[in-house]
Order: structure tokens, then C-alpha cells, then sequence
């Protein structure tokens, strides 16, 4: 805008310059032409507005500002004089807000400031927006409240009331590190002799123990199984504390005894709610369909071979979604970034089980 009314200014000029040495007469005749040229104008346009660029408002209200009104009511404009005056408010109402130190409004929310917000909203569910704000402050972040709950509600988080149920899942998530489950399954030898495998695995690294398979699962012999549980946690420094099981029979309340000595407390699952034990069910699931279903069982020790196997496969080299595809007792190696390592593989498969289950290395 400022640009065009500059060139039309510097063109009426010129054609102000070009008007001084002409004659009244010729200037009569030439406002007599222009006059009778936007008669025409108006009469093609039928009552049409035209529309004007601000640049021309601007010069047409300088123009004709010395003018009284009753003056412009005589011109012959395009517009009504009402109009050319509201133009000239206008850029006096520009001119003054240009001149007046504009007022800053409230700053940006850094995105730093927004990711730690919601961080805090989510981690602690019980917390109010007045509490985030609260633990900003003691960070040495300030900003107002209102800024603190327009954050986790254009985010889409719900108030703290409604965030502090927590779900099944969500508990075993946050207590996994100190968690066990167990559960007995069976199987059925070539022979038709039923065998009881009992099994633990821990939560937080899916490390799976099986603690043994017989045809009897007698009182001595669980309570024996839960005594090797007990020594075997304790030479691996665990942190367990709370060991999920069912209702069945087979466990002996010398099993719950033995545990509850190392400090572990035995939480029984309720009836029909196998969803409390998910982690342990979908290991015995894993294993009947990645071992038990593709193997023909002669005998008990026949078995308690393939579960030792398949135990070292689980824990050393399978990987595990819910652990982000990590080992038990493996952690992911660093990824390969060599082009020439990419580009020349040299993978060598390994057997187990006469072919049951498939390991994966580089060549050494």
C-alpha cells in the first residue's frame, strides 16, 4: 500500500505541474469532460460499488480533506461524501495507532515448557493443574495457572479426577520390577501318561523359570519346588515381593509359607479373572505353540530336556515385544551402522531341538 500511494502521489504531481500553464478555460473544459465521463460511469454500473485499493481511498480522502461538506455534496464522485469522510477518519485512526507503542500481548508457550506440562500431567495422575503449576515453580518455571490447565486440555488429558482410576494393566505395568506369577499346565507324554509342569516368570524382564514336571504334583514336592524358587531369587538379588497365583489345589500352604519367609507376599487371583495373571497365561501359551505342539513328549525326562532347552531359548536369545523385543537376560545390541557390515551379512542359523526352534548369529 505504502509503495502505490507514493507512485500515485508522485504522478498527480506531475499532473498538477502539467495544469499550471494551461488556461482557466482549458481547465473548465477538462472538469466539464471528467464530470460528464463519470455520469456515463454511474449510469453503466446501475448502482454498482466499486471497489477502491486502500492507496487510492487514502489520496482521494488527503485530496478532498480541506473541503467543507457542503462542497463535496456538489462533486461529482463515485462515491458519497459520507464515504470519502470515513476515509479520512480512518487514516487518522491508522496514522495514531502506527504512532502508539504497540502493546505486547502474553508470549508464547515455550515447547519445552508444554512437553514437561504434560509430562507431569500424565506421570501423576492425582495431580490437579494447581499442583503441576506448584512443582513448575519449585522447577524455577514460571508461568500462570490458567496457562498450566489450557495445556493438558488442548491436549485433550482429562482433570486429575478422572485420570486417578487405575486399571489392572496400569498397576501391573508400574509394579512389574516386584512382581512374579506362577501357574501350573499340563501335557500328555506319547504313552498317554499326564504330566504338571509348574512355572514362574517375572514381570518386569519376562525371565521364565520353570521350576519343574511331574505326574504326581503332591504337597512335597511343590513345597520343594517353591524352596528351590526361594534360593534360586535369592542368588539372583531379586526384588520381588508379590507372587500372582490361582486358587488351585495343588499349592500347599507350606508353598505360601516358604515365599512369605523371603519376604514375598502370594496374591491369589480372582475366580474366572485369569486377565489378572495375563503375563503368566500367555507364556503358557508361547510355549504350547512354539514347543509343546511340535514335539512328540516320550517320558518325563524327555520333557524336562525340551523345557530346560526351550528355557535358555526364551530367556538368552527370543526376543520380547513387551520388553521393547529385548532378552531376559540379553539386552539389544548396538544397531549395525557399517554400510559394508549391512552390505555383507553373514548370518548362521543354529538348531535346537533337532530343529524345533531357530537361533540367529553372525558368523564369528
Amino acid at each position: 500500500m505504502l509503495l502505490r500511494l507514493t507512485y500515485l502521489g508522485v504522478t498527480n504531481t506531475f499532473a498538477l505541474l502539467r495544469l499550471l500553464p494551461r488556461s482557466d478555460r482549458d481547465k473548465d473544459i477538462e472538469i466539464l469532460t471528467l464530470r460528464h465521463q463519470i455520469a456515463v460511469l454511474q449510469h453503466q454500473l446501475d448502482g454498482q460499488r466499486i471497489q477502491f485499493r486502500p492507496a487510492d481511498r487514502a489520496l482521494l480522502a488527503a485530496l478532498l480533506r480541506a473541503l467543507p461538506k457542503p462542497t463535496l455534496h456538489r462533486l461529482r464522485l463515485l462515491v458519497r461524501p459520507e464515504t470519502i469522510l470515513r476515509w479520512h477518519r480512518d487514516l487518522l485512526s491508522r496514522r495514531h495507532a502506527a504512532s502508539r507503542p504497540r502493546r505486547r500481548g502474553r508470549p508464547r508457550i515455550v515447547a519445552s515448557i508444554r512437553i514437561l506440562v504434560l509430562r507431569l500431567a500424565r506421570e501423576n495422575s492425582t495431580w490437579s493443574y494447581r499442583r503441576v503449576h506448584g512443582e513448575l515453580l519449585v522447577l524455577g518455571v514460571k508461568v500462570a495457572p490458567s496457562t498450566v490447565w489450557e495445556i493438558p486440555h488442548q491436549a485433550g488429558l482429562d482433570p486429575a479426577p478422572e485420570r486417578t482410576a487405575t486399571t489392572w494393566a496400569d498397576f501391573l505395568r508400574s509394579q512389574a520390577h516386584a512382581i512374579l506369577a506362577a501357574d501350573f499346565f499340563e501335557t500328555v507324554t506319547l504313552a498317554g501318561t499326564r504330566l504338571y509342569i509348574l512355572a514362574v516368570i517375572e514381570h518386569a524382564s519376562r525371565r521364565i523359570r520353570v521350576l519343574g514336571a511331574t505326574t504326581h504334583p503332591t504337597a512335597a514336592w511343590v513345597t520343594q519346588a517353591a524352596r528351590n524358587l526361594a534360593m534360586d531369587l535369592d542368588d539372583a538379588a531379586s526384588t520381588a515381593r508379590y507372587l500372582i497365583r490361582d486358587r488351585d489345589g495343588k499349592y500347599p500352604a507350606l508353598f505360601d509359607a516358604i515365599l512369605a519367609d523371603t519376604g514375598i507376599t502370594i496374591v491369589r487371583r480372582g475366580v474366572r479373572v485369569p486377565r489378572m495373571n495375563a503375563i503368566m497365561e500367555r507364556w503358557v501359551r508361547t510355549c504350547w505353540r512354539e514347543l509343546l505342539d511340535r514335539t512328540l513328549i516320550y517320558n518325563q525326562r524327555h520333557l524336562l530336556h525340551a523345557l530346560r532347552t526351550y528355557e535358555a531359548f526364551y530367556n538368552a536369545h527370543r526376543p520380547h515385544q513387551g520388553i521393547a523385543n529385548a532378552r531376559p537376560l540379553r539386552p539389544l545390541p548396538e544397531p549395525i551402522i557399517d554400510p559394508d557390515r549391512l552390505t555383507h551379512l553373514d548370518i548362521r542359523r543354529h538348531d535346537r531341538l533337532g530343529g524345533i526352534l531357530h537361533e540367529y548369529e553372525h558368523a564369528a
